[in-house]
């Protein structure tokens, strides 16, 4: 008797929203919809529609998941979406969007992500990923010999800098913890020499040092602020005193934090100095180059980089300074053997006696255990787009700012608060009549808010000495000098619009 071959798959019917071979067309039908309302999207010259209270409430409601029980056709949805959401989206893309670390994105990336999304790969394990796990080590390799790091280094993506520099602090803790006082923290977990572990860093660095401290169970007060320059940077000599007034109180130094290219004003910590005090004080040394790690593809800003041979880890954001979609970051460690910290080996993934060095599971260096392949978007951005073209965007939003450093600085109705040395300007403004900087406050922040409610300009805040303070922070190379001083412009006029009505109070 001959059996009949049956099918692999259940047949085809009514809908099968399912993405397999059968549906293929159905997909393509869905990316050419999906396509017409991006290409709307493109076409808005308003970063945003504008802020209206009535309006938010609405889109609260229309968020709603209602009369879900049935399907729905694809046009009435998508449809509802745009209503919702497509048309409220900010537009990082556009020159007016000036505010946060929101970057453009490459076209390549974009492409990546399709593939990456519609294969839908895993990259944790080897028989998940397969040359998916080659790609990653590669861009791993690549960015590893941006920073010099020899044979011995390693990597991983992660979700952004928060996780890189959590990773960072857990291999910092564990690693000091074993070496000095042979505690297994993964093993045996907490010990009462461990809370009297301290880590330094810039007073202007990244929220994530203490959020991460305190997540790891160390707590905020492990975490040790050192002041900064003029210039906003880490300042060494506080950097000494505060390592000694900590060992005086009995606890015990063990990372450093320095940061490449802070958050509110691009500030480079002197990492070369840092790292000698750090070495001598045998202390992990974590370099936290989020923003400003990508850097060091250019030649403006390669100088930085001096003293990286001492550095034990890194945080880089991709989705920040190499224009990749989000998220898209990496952690590196000088030493692959320091993934040890956070390894685990499970017998229904990750077997140890399955372990093969031509078949590597990623999952061993990683937080995180189910991942999506966003090493695509970086290497297939590399391949077509060559690492000079991205120096050249980097460098444009550099000069960007300094054009508009200098004509703002000239301008007496502004204070600018530093010099940039990447794409951040920190000013306000600041009438020369006017002493009291409760009023000053009031009339940026009116700025700010009434800019991007309009949906004319977004700008960032931020404080300085407990003052409030605008915040420009570029990273579209599209963008021009014209452009950017009509903000400014508006900025101008906005508040000295809004000075006059509180003279009149």
């Amino acid at each position: 008797m001959i059996l009949k071959e049956t099918s692999s798959l259940k047949e085809l019917s009514l809908n099968n929203y399912l993405f397999n071979e059968e549906s293929a067309k159905l997909y393509e039908e869905y990316t050419k919809k999906t396509l017409h309302y991006i290409q709307q999207f493109l076409s808005q010259r308003k970063f945003y529609k504008g802020d209206d209270i009535d309006e938010i409430k609405k889109d609260k409601l229309k968020a709603k998941l209602t009369n879900i029980n049935d399907t729905h056709s694809i046009d009435d949805v998508l449809e509802e979406l745009n209503e919702l959401y497509i048309k409220n989206a900010v537009s990082f893309h556009n020159p007016n969007y000036v505010a946060h670390l929101n970057c453009p994105i490459t076209l390549p990336s974009i492409v990546a992500e399709i593939l990456a999304t519609s294969i839908n790969t895993a990259v944790e394990t080897w028989d998940q990923s397969n040359a998916a796990t080659f790609i990653e080590q590669e861009v791993v390799r690549w960015i590893c010999n941006e920073y010099n790091f020899d044979e011995n280094a390693d990597g991983v993506f992660t979700s952004g800098g928060t996780q890189s520099n959590f990773m960072a602090l857990l291999l910092a803790r564990d690693h000091y913890a074993f070496e000095n006082f042979s505690i297994n923290i993964k093993q045996n977990g907490w010990s009462d020499d461990i809370s009297k572990f301290r880590i330094f860093c810039s007073e202007k660095s990244h929220f994530s040092i203490k959020k991460n401290a305190a997540l790891l169970g160390m707590g905020f007060d492990a975490v040790i602020p050192v002041k900064v320059d003029s210039k906003m940077r880490m300042d060494v000599n506080e950097l000494a005193l505060e390592i000694e007034k900590v060992k005086q109180d009995g606890n015990i130094p063990i990372a450093v934090v320095a940061t490449l290219g802070t958050t509110d004003y691009g500030s480079f910590d002197p990492l070369e100095t840092i790292g000698k005090l750090a070495k001598e004080q045998n202390m992990w040394l974590h370099v936290d180059g989020a923003y400003g790690g990508c850097f060091v593809l250019t030649e403006t800003h390669n100088h930085y980089f001096k003293g990286m041979e001492m550095v034990d880890s890194v945080t880089v954001d991709f989705h920040k300074t190499l224009f990749q979609p989000v998220s898209c970051s990496a952690f590196l460690a000088k030493n692959k053997k320091h993934f040890q910290y956070v390894s685990y080996y499970a017998d229904y993934l990750n077997p140890l006696e399955s372990k093969d060095a031509e078949r590597p599971d990623l999952i061993e260096k990683s937080m995180q255990t189910t991942r999506r392949f966003d090493a695509l978007k970086v290497w297939l951005t590399l391949k077509t787009l060559g690492t000079k073209t991205i120096a050249s965007y980097l460098e444009s939003v550099h000069h960007l700012i300094k054009e508009v450093y200098e004509n703002v600085k000239s301008n007496d109705a502004f204070e600018v608060a530093h010099e940039p040395a990447l794409s951040t300007l920190v000013f306000r403004f600041k009438h020369k009549d006017v002493n009291d900087d409760i009023v000053h406050d009031a009339i940026n922040l009116h700025v700010k808010n009434t800019l991007y409610k309009a949906g004319k300009a977004s700008i960032a805040s931020t404080k300085l000495n407990g003052v409030t303070y605008l915040k420009f922070t570029l990273l579209n190379p599209k963008n021009t000098v014209a452009n950017l001083l009509n903000i400014i412009k508006m900025v101008e006029e906005t508040a000295m619009q809004y000075e006059s009505t509180l003279k009149t109070v």
